[in-house]
Formats: C-alpha cells, sequence, structure tokens
C-alpha cells in the first residue's frame, strides 16, 4: 500500500470513527433532556450553569470516550487478556462510588491485586497481593481505562472530581457535598495532582 493510499485508509477510519461517536453524543444529548424533563428534583439541586454545561458537556463526554473505546480497544484487550493470565479472574473489578447527585454506581477497573488467601481462607495484606503487574497498571492508569463504560453509561464524566468511597459520605460538609453536583471524572485535579 502506497503512503497516499495509507493517508486515505487513516481518514476513512478517522471518519467511521467520529461518526460513531457523533451518534453517541446525540443519544446522550437526547437522554439528558428526557431525563431533565422526568426529573425536575434533580434539577433542583444543581442548576446547570451556562451553554457548555447544559448542552456540550454531556454529548463531549459520549463523543470522547466512544472514540477513546475504539480507538484504545486494542489495548483495553491486552491489558485484559495479561490481567487474566497474570492475576487470574475475573477481569474487571467494580467497586461502589457516589456520583451525580449522590447516586451511587459501580466504578469499573482493571484488576490489579490477586485474591490470594491464607491457611483460615482471609485474603492476605494489599501490599502482599499487589504484584508487580498490578504495580505497573496503576502507575501507567491503564486499570482505569474501563471507566470509559462509566462514561457511556452516565456515572462519570470525563473531567470531574475524584468519586471517593460510598463510606465517605456521611463526612463531608456542606461545601464538601457539592462535588456531587457534577459527575465524577476519569481525570481531574486530584488525579492529575495525586501522582507522586
Amino acid at each position: 500500500m502506497s503512503f497516499k493510499g495509507s493517508i486515505k485508509c487513516f481518514l476513512k477510519l478517522t471518519a467511521f470513527i467520529s461518526a460513531i461517536a457523533a451518534v453517541a453524543a446525540a443519544v446522550a444529548f437526547i437522554c439528558e433532556r428526557i431525563d431533565e424533563l422526568k426529573d425536575k428534583s434533580i434539577n433542583a439541586l444543581h442548576k446547570p450553569k451556562g451553554v457548555y454545561e447544559r448542552f456540550v458537556k454531556r454529548p463531549l463526554d459520549c463523543f470522547l470516550s466512544t472514540g477513546a473505546l475504539i480507538v484504545f480497544s486494542p489495548i483495553l484487550i491486552v491489558t485484559g487478556l495479561l490481567v487474566r493470565s497474570r492475576l487470574g479472574s475475573p477481569v474487571l473489578f467494580t467497586q461502589e462510588r457516589p456520583g451525580w447527585h449522590e447516586k451511587i454506581f459501580k466504578l469499573i477497573k482493571f484488576r490489579t491485586m490477586s485474591n490470594e488467601k491464607d491457611k483460615n481462607g482471609n485474603l492476605l495484606p494489599d501490599d502482599v497481593r499487589l504484584n508487580k503487574y498490578g504495580r505497573f497498571l496503576r502507575s501507567t492508569s491503564l486499570d482505569e481505562l474501563p471507566e470509559v463504560f462509566n462514561i457511556l453509561r452516565s456515572d462519570m464524566s470525563v473531567i470531574g472530581p475524584r468519586p471517593l468511597a460510598v463510606q465517605y459520605l456521611p463526612y463531608y460538609t456542606e461545601e464538601e457535598a457539592h462535588r456531587h453536583d457534577v459527575r465524577p471524572g476519569l481525570t481531574g485535579w486530584a488525579q492529575v495532582n495525586g501522582r507522586k
């Protein structure tokens, strides 16, 4: 295949991915408006401010996550197979987290720890169960790639506050509870500044 042919193929693939992502964005936009009409009580908690938050953010999240899902699918598949071979089954780890308006959702990630147990059947400490491969997944944030499914399901956004564990809900001050006025994010200030 010539260089020109490669460019044409790449452009066609890009157009295809963009079309699928645009359809996902349009569906997200319509669903968001339907939810808005159905549940006035949610809107009373936090009124979307401006055109971006009301009409652009959710469709953009779907557009980006659909594109990412297609583009990164080879990485997702290879990582999933490696998790299966090195850490066992299940490949995915889910955990309940509070999201938009404190609605509990299941956060999806790749497993990073084994299920090793002691003689009595109790799980070993986390530092023992976290092997070299699990540390690599965490340090590169590859364990968080499946969260694009949470974004597509409307549980999360691309950018937003880090979704903390459910047990912290009773301890939020009134000001801290405003973190639930928006969807939690795959990335955000805490995720970027929390690296060591």
